[in-house]
C-alpha cells in the first residue's frame, strides 16, 4: 500500500495511464456502490483510477479491483496540491461519487477543462441547512460540475436550492441498487459460523459505540424465545473491536471472534474482519442495521436485500431515507423508534416465521424491481466517455 501521507501531499505521485477516467469515493460504503459501474468501464477497455480517502475504502478497493485500476489517496484539498495531482494525472472526465464535492479539486478540473458528473448525488437532512447557508459559495463551486445524477427527487430538489442549473440535474436513482449477491459458497460459511447448521442466526450488523450495550441488554429476551440463537456482531469499524469484545466480557456473555472455533454454546460471535459482512448476509435468518439506534444516519439495507433478507433498523435512517422509505412500503423493512420496539421487533419475527418469511420475500421483490439504475445511469455518462479512454 502507498503511503497515504506522501500522496495526500502529493510527495509519492501514483503511476496511471495516459488520460484514465478518474472516479473518487470517499470510503468502503461509496467504493461498494460504485463497483458495478466501474466493473462495467472495466469490461469496455476503460482506463480507471480511484481515489479513495479511508483506508478501508482503498482496502476494499484492492479487493475489488485488484491490478485492475490503479487506487490512490486523494490529495488534501489545496490549491496547489489538487492542481499538482490533476495535472499528473490528466484524465478525461472525473465521476464523483455522493456529496464528496471538494472546491479545489472542482476549481482545478475546470481550469483544465476536465467534465465533471456527480454520480449518486445525495445531500442529507443533517447537511442540507449547511449547504443552503453558504448556498452563495457552493452555486460558485458547484458551477464546475457538468451533470448530477441525482440519487432522488428529494435530492434533486436540495441541488436546485443551492444554486444548481435544473439542466444539469437528473434523477436515475441509487446505484447501490446496482449491487449483486456475492458468488460465494453459503453452505460453507454457515457450517464455518455454525458447525450444527441448526441455529438460527440474527447479524447485528455495522454498530457504533452506544448501539452494542443497547441490544447485549435484549439478548436474553430473544434467547428465552429461542433458547439456541447465534448472535453476530459486526463493529462499523475496525478499531472498536476490542471495545466491544471488553464490553462481552463485562456482560458475562459468551462469545468468539471470527477467526476461533466455535464451541456450539456461544451466544455472540464477534465479527473482527473487514470485508466479509455482504457474505455473511446470504446466511442471516434476521438482519439489524445499525448506525441507527444512535444518530448515526444508518447504512445500506440493499447488501441484505439483494441476498433476500429483508432488514430492521432504527429510526436515523438519514442517509439513506430514500431507500428506508421505499422498502419500508413495500414490506421489506422494519424501522424501529428505540431499544424497547427492536425487542419487541426481533422477538415478533423470532415467534412468527412465516412474517420473518414474508420480510425476505419483499426485500428480493424490491430488488428485483429496481435493477435498471445502472443503465439509466451508464445512458447518461455515455457521451463523455472519449474513444480513447
Amino acid at each position: 500500500m502507498p503511503s497515504k501521507w506522501k500522496q495526500h501531499l502529493t510527495l509519492q505521485l501514483p503511476q496511471v495511464e495516459a488520460n484514465p477516467i478518474w472516479v473518487h469515493a470517499c470510503s468502503m460504503g461509496e467504493v461498494a456502490s460504485v463497483a458495478p459501474l466501474i466493473d462495467r468501464m472495466i469490461n469496455l477497455q476503460h482506463r480507471i483510477h480511484l481515489t479513495v480517502v479511508t483506508r478501508t475504502g482503498f482496502a476494499h478497493a484492492k479487493r475489488l479491483f485488484g491490478d485492475d485500476i490503479t487506487i490512490s489517496w486523494l490529495p488534501w484539498d489545496l490549491p496547489f496540491l489538487m492542481r499538482r495531482f490533476i495535472q499528473h494525472l490528466q484524465p478525461s472526465l472525473l465521476i464523483l461519487c455522493e456529496t464528496e464535492f471538494w472546491p479545489g479539486m472542482l476549481k482545478a478540473c475546470k481550469k483544465q477543462n476536465i467534465p465533471i458528473i456527480g454520480i449518486n448525488t445525495r445531500i442529507s437532512d443533517r447537511s442540507f441547512p449547511k449547504y443552503y447557508k453558504t448556498r452563495k459559495l457552493w452555486q460558485r463551486w458547484l458551477s464546475a460540475v457538468t451533470l448530477f445524477l441525482a440519487q432522488s427527487p428529494i435530492d434533486a430538489q436540495r441541488l436546485q436550492q443551492i444554486g444548481v442549473p435544473t439542466t444539469k440535474i437528473k434523477t436515475v436513482g441509487n446505484l447501490k441498487f446496482a449491487i449483486q449477491a456475492p458468488d460465494v459458497d453459503a453452505n460453507q460459511i454457515r457450517h464455518m459460523i455454525d458447525p450444527s447448521a441448526q441455529r438460527p442466526i440474527l447479524i447485528i450488523a455495522s454498530t457504533h459505540a452506544d448501539e452494542e450495550a443497547q441490544i447485549l441488554s435484549l439478548l436474553n429476551k430473544w434467547q428465552h424465545i429461542q433458547a439456541n440463537l447465534l448472535t453476530l456482531i459486526v463493529p462499523r469499524h475496525p478499531e472498536r473491536f476490542g471495545d466491544v469484545e471488553k464490553l462481552l466480557q463485562k456482560n458475562n456473555i459468551s462469545y468468539t471472534r471470527y477467526v476461533e472455533e466455535r464451541t456450539g454454546h456461544e451466544q455472540v460471535v464477534l465479527i473482527d474482519t473487514m470485508g466479509i459482512l455482504t457474505q455473511l448476509y446470504t446466511i442471516a435468518d434476521m438482519v439489524f442495521i445499525g448506525g441507527s439506534l444512535v444518530d448515526v444516519g444508518g447504512h445500506n439495507p440493499l447488501e441484505p436485500a439483494v441476498c433476500g433478507r429483508g432488514v430492521v433498523t432504527g429510526k436515523h435512517v438519514q442517509n439513506f431515507r430514500a431507500v428506508f422509505d421505499d422498502m419500508q412500503h413495500q414490506g421489506a423493512a422494519i424501522i424501529v423508534q428505540d431499544k424497547e420496539e427492536l425487542g419487541a421487533a426481533i422477538s415478533r419475527l423470532l415467534e412468527k416465521p412465516d412474517e420473518l418469511k414474508q420480510l425476505h420475500t419483499q426485500a428480493a421483490l424490491f430488488m428485483q424491481n429496481q435493477n435498471q439504475v445502472l443503465d439509466d445511469m451508464w445512458h447518461e455518462i455515455l457521451p463523455y466517455l472519449t474513444p480513447h479512454d
